[in-house]
């Protein structure tokens, strides 16, 4: 649950991309907590039904909207079924992606490469060109995409998703540039790592210790980190924010 109650959020309308697990998940369940209709899109409609069903259990409301945010066409239908159950989209929060797997560059193909910046970079397009009509409309909205620490500085993820993720950073930058005269806010968050089911699954408890170590708050970021970030961002606490990425990385990033 959010440290942090924002009463401006109530009845307002999101859309969570990537939101069946994880950082998608936790931020699903803060903006519900704050009255907010939650749309939760992924491809894993079993995982999807249950962030559905949990935020029902609390008392929020949130629909399934499954598909694959890479196709046009299937992010159409996600919007029209967003807007069908609750109304417009006011707050856009791109989170799908995680194809940032160590790869070398030698050993990268030209597959894989595109496959990684349509999952990162064109998905956010995607989202966002659906979504932002109704808000130049409305003249409101909140747009909250997805970078990562390997889009800002050198790391051990693949070129390609180190190459997606800064084009997410500088596609923010653009799109708030051009749409605040319209009072669309549009910012990014670029977190390091953040505790998820395959990181601990890959890794032992020495190994997680050994990882919290090279930060200098001396811990990994937990998804509520992240979430806590995307309602700030997402309300009117943040309403003179625009353009701006949020290194949340425990210290490791300073810019």
């Amino acid at each position: 649950m959010p440290a942090i109650r924002y009463p401006d959020l109530t009845g307002r309308v999101a859309l969570v991309t990537g939101g069946s697990r994880g950082i998608g998940a936790a931020t699903c369940r803060a903006l519900a907590a704050n009255g907010v209709r939650v749309a939760v899109n992924g491809r894993d409609e079993a995982a999807l039904a249950g962030v559905v069903a949990g935020i029902a259990s609390d008392g929020g409301q949130a629909i399934a909207v499954p598909g694959d945010v890479t196709d046009a066409t299937t992010v159409r239908r996600v919007r029209e079924r967003v807007e069908a159950a609750f109304g417009p989209v006011d707050i856009l929060a791109t989170i799908a992606g995680g194809q940032g797997r160590p790869v070398p560059t030698v050993a990268l193909d030209a597959q894989q490469w595109r496959a990684t910046v349509e999952s990162e970079l064109t998905s956010t397009f995607l989202a966002v060109h659906e979504v932002l009509p109704g808000m130049v409309r409305q003249r409101r909205g909140a747009i909250i995409t997805m970078a990562s620490s390997a889009g800002r500085q050198p790391s051990q993820a693949n070129a390609a998703y180190a190459a997606a993720k800064a084009g997410v950073v500088m596609f923010t930058r653009h799109l708030a540039n051009e749409v605040g005269q319209h009072a669309v806010r549009v910012n990014c968050l670029a977190p390091s790592a953040v505790r998820n089911d395959r990181m601990e699954q890959a890794m032992s408890t020495q190994q997680l210790d050994e990882l919290a170590r090279q930060f200098p708050l001396g811990r990994i970021g937990e998804p509520d980190d992240v979430a806590e970030a995307v309602l700030f961002l997402a309300s009117d606490a943040s309403s003179w924010i625009t353009g701006v990425t949020l290194d949340l990385t425990g210290g490791r990033v300073i810019a």
